[in-house]
């Protein structure tokens, strides 16, 4: 794949991951605005990720049949779609109609442009190298989404967050998913493979039958679970600690940043790692980050270590990404990466839950010393990832 061509690619997720980013962020506010509580905003919230966790495998099954273009103009229609009604209708019921069409075309969108960078790619040095470029477009989306939503609707309007501030957000919220469509609509696809004749029907699950592909999904989830349990944890940890929310949110902000970099300098040693070894000495680092961090009660200490965790939990997905499109039938990367994505999404739902009951129950620092010591075990699964 042409430098030009994937930085297209990229700019274009970002303009419709952006939409997702910036609605999430504008929603919430005015439905807090129109008196709504906060459950009903928890509810609003919640919509954004649903959709992708119920269209994933869909979304990756189409996509293996119709390439990247179909895909990506029906999610520019939702995405679009989606902010013009919130536009039109600034009601709760239609902000939770743009949450699920947003959201749901992310999802798709994700998964049509993963499998079209893997599948563009020629060897698997390039293939580390695209998805760590790619891995970027998130980070990017859900800093310019919501900043540029922040700043209409404290600027645009007659008055700070008055109604026509609003509209004039979710105007521009859906004016960007048509430049991801001028961006990728001209995007060279890879010839499609052919499915074989008289080969009975294939369901996504079939893929769990496959050993490496368990082991690589098991994998992911740990890494995933992993981030998570630092995003809802360390809020609690740093309150107990007597920290101001403005120092824990630049700690968290210091991972997301090192994240960021993280996927910025892979590509630069691509050809020098595999796979396996950078997923393993993340699974290390982390599982050493989560014993030594409720241990810690300066702020510079635990940013320290919220670098260091993002450096390694950053580097993970590029990697896993890489190893899901050798080990899958080529006809198939889009149900796969519709498998994970549907695996991660439910985790995130879920896992937040569970960590809020085990903290009740064993503490704050029980709950990171159980996901380090989880991590630890799950080294050995990392250490049998082979292609």
């Amino acid at each position: 794949m042409k430098g030009s061509e994937l930085l297209r690619v990229i700019v274009a997720q970002v303009c419709l991951h952006a939409t997702m980013a910036g609605m999430r962020l504008a929603t919430p506010l005015l439905a807090l605005q129109q008196g709504y509580s906060a459950a009903a905003v928890g509810l609003l919230i919640a919509l954004f990720a649903l959709t992708q966790v119920f269209l994933a495998l869909p979304a990756g099954r189409f996509a293996d049949r119709h390439g990247l273009k179909r895909p990506l103009w029906l999610s520019v229609i939702a995405a679009s779609g989606g902010a013009g009604l919130a536009l039109i209708f600034p009601v709760f019921p239609v902000m939770c109609i743009a949450a699920l069409l947003t959201g749901g075309a992310t999802g798709a969108t994700v998964i049509a442009l993963q499998r079209h960078v893997g599948r563009s790619a020629t060897d698997p040095t390039q293939l580390k190298r695209v998805f760590s470029w790619l891995a970027i477009a998130p980070a990017a989306a859900n800093f310019v989404g919501p900043f540029l939503a922040g700043m209409l609707i404290d600027h645009a309007g007659r008055a700070p967050a008055d109604l026509l501030a609003f509209r004039i957000c979710f105007a521009v919220m859906a004016f960007l998913p048509l430049l991801c469509w001028l961006l990728a609509r001209g995007a060279h696809e890879p010839p499609r493979v052919a499915p074989v004749p008289g080969a009975a029907p294939t369901r996504a699950w079939d893929l769990l039958r496959e050993p490496m592909f368990r082991r690589l999904l098991f994998v992911n989830w740990l890494q995933s679970s992993s981030w998570d349990v630092h995003a809802f944890v360390l809020p609690v940890l740093g309150h107990d600690r007597g920290i101001s929310a403005s120092v824990i949110g630049s700690i968290l902000g210091a991972f997301a940043i090192a994240a960021a970099v993280i996927r910025i300098v892979l590509p630069l040693i691509a050809s020098r790692a595999s796979e396996r070894s950078v997923i393993l000495s993340s699974t290390v680092v982390t599982a050493a980050v989560f014993a030594i961090y409720p241990l810690l009660n300066s702020p510079w200490t635990m940013g320290i270590c919220s670098v260091v965790l993002g450096f390694a939990l950053g580097a993970v997905q590029p990697m896993v990404m890489s190893m899901l499109h050798q080990i899958t039938p080529h006809a198939r990367h889009g149900e796969a990466l519709g498998l994970r994505l549907m695996t991660i999404n439910a985790s995130s739902v879920a896992m937040p839950m569970l960590f809020g009951s085990l903290g009740a129950l064993i503490g704050i620092a029980g709950v990171f010393w159980v996901v380090g010591g989880v991590l630890a075990l799950g080294a050995k699964a990392t250490w049998g990832l082979k292609l």
